[in-house]
């Protein structure tokens, strides 16, 4: 039998619940659609790896020293797991749309990049850090990176 990643199982015991999944998810993928960014958020759109079509999934976008960010605060997620397969996909905000490719970062490369992301969203995602905040450690930062990928977005030239 396969071992499970560290960021699989994390998302099994993170998987959203009934008012995010369909509530939340959606309102803030409704309001992203029409332009209006919450706190830097845009909207995933990845090609699925089995099905091949689009799939959609609202992401917070973190922008740190001139380069940009996607961080699964959740874990291995179905939008991971299609980003991966892929190495690329689109942001999405009301009528702009950005093509990008994506580099999946090791997780000595991640301390750093999760730092910021909870400094901005904390009040979102803490719950999924399990009791790591933006003052831990630098040790604490890399135990929480196996849980979390974390990929580098680059412009795409299409």
């Amino acid at each position: 039998m396969q071992e499970r990643s560290a960021a699989a199982a994390h998302f099994e015991r993170k998987r959203p619940g009934w008012f995010t999944h369909n509530v939340f998810n959606r309102f803030v993928n409704w309001l992203t659609r029409r332009g209006l960014s919450i706190a830097g958020s845009r909207v995933l759109e990845v090609r699925g790896r089995s099905s091949g079509q689009p799939r959609r999934t609202p992401v917070n976008l973190l922008e740190l020293a001139g380069e940009r960010y996607l961080v699964a605060p959740r874990g291995e997620t179905q939008w991971v797991r299609n980003l991966r397969a892929s190495g690329e996909g689109r942001l999405l905000a009301g009528r702009r749309s950005e093509s990008f490719s994506a580099v999946e970062l090791t997780d000595a490369e991640k301390p750093q990049v999760l730092r910021a992301y909870l400094k901005r969203w904390k009040f979102e995602v803490a719950a999924f850090f399990d009791g790591v905040s933006p003052d831990a450690s630098e040790s604490e930062m890399l135990q929480a990176a196996a849980k979390h990928p974390v990929f580098r977005l680059l412009r795409s030239a299409r």
